[in-house]
C-alpha cells in the first residue's frame, strides 16, 4: 500500500508474542504496571520498557502516572476491537494456543471486551435486542430505536443523554472472537455492562489478569427475563 494508513505498521506492533501478550491483559480495561505487564508476557521489566517505548510510540497504549508508579491502558476501545477481531481471526484459522485452564470455558461464557460484555451472555444480549427491534442493525451499522430507549430507561434506568460521546459511537457491532458473532460495545455496551454490576448482577473476576465476569444467580436470573427466551 503506496498511499493512506500504515497496516504494517501497527500489524507489526501487535504480531510480537510479547507485545501480543501484553495488550491482551489491558484488554480487561484495566491499567497496569509495566511490572504486571512483563509477568503477563513472561519477559524481563527491561525487554518490557522497549515493548511499552514502541506501543505507545505507535498509538496503541498510553501512560498513566500515579505517585511513583506508571500505569498503562489501551489508548480507546478501538484498540480492543481489533485485538477481539484478530483473536476471532486466530480462532477461525485454527491458530489456537494449545495451554487452556480452567477458566477458559468460563472466558467464553461471559467476559469484559474493554468496558463492554462478551462471550455467550454478551452474543445473547445483542441477538435479543436486535430481535425484539430494539435495535436495528445492518451488517455492522447499529442503532437504537425509540422502543429500546424505552426498554432502558424502564429496566435498566439507563437514559439517551447517558449515551452521549463526542468520540465514541452509541451503538458498535464487536466481533466477539469465542462465539464468531457480534456482540453490542460503543457507550451503550458499555452503560450497560456497568449497570449489570451496579445491580450486583455481575461483577468482574479479581484475580490478576482475569477478564471473566461472573454473574450472580439473582443476575442470570434478571438477565434471561430481559434477553432470555423468557423476556417480558
Amino acid at each position: 500500500m503506496k498511499a493512506g494508513p500504515d497496516i504494517a505498521m501497527v500489524a507489526s506492533l501487535v504480531g510480537d508474542p510479547a507485545r501480543a501478550n501484553m495488550l491482551t491483559a489491558l484488554m480487561n480495561g484495566r491499567a497496569l504496571t509495566a511490572s504486571e505487564l512483563a509477568q503477563e508476557a513472561g519477559i524481563t521489566p527491561q525487554t518490557a520498557s522497549s515493548h511499552l517505548s514502541k506501543l505507545e510510540a505507535g498509538g496503541l497504549i498510553e501512560p498513566e502516572k500515579q505517585g511513583r508508579h506508571r500505569y498503562y491502558r489501551l489508548t480507546d476501545p478501538d484498540v480492543a476491537g481489533v485485538l477481539e477481531g484478530l483473536a476471532g481471526l486466530a480462532a477461525r484459522a485454527g491458530h489456537m494456543r494449545v495451554r487452556t485452564g480452567p477458566k477458559d470455558p468460563a472466558l467464553r461464557r461471559a467476559r469484559i471486551c474493554y468496558d463492554h460484555l462478551a462471550g455467550d451472555f454478551g452474543v445473547q444480549m445483542l441477538d435479543s435486542l436486535r430481535e425484539r427491534r430494539l435495535i436495528k442493525q445492518k451488517k455492522q451499522d447499529i442503532a437504537l430505536t425509540v422502543e429500546g430507549e424505552r426498554f432502558l430507561a424502564k429496566h435498566l434506568q439507563i437514559s439517551p443523554d447517558m449515551l452521549a460521546h463526542p468520540r465514541r459511537p452509541v451503538c458498535k457491532a464487536c466481533l466477539d472472537w469465542s462465539e464468531r458473532r457480534h456482540h453490542l460495545a460503543g457507550t451503550l455496551g458499555a452503560a450497560m455492562m456497568k449497570r449489570f454490576t451496579e445491580l450486583k448482577w455481575a461483577a468482574r473476576d479479581a484475580a490478576p489478569g482475569s477478564r471473566v465476569v461472573k454473574f450472580t444467580r439473582t443476575g442470570e436470573k434478571q438477565f434471561a427475563a430481559l434477553f432470555g427466551n423468557g423476556h417480558e
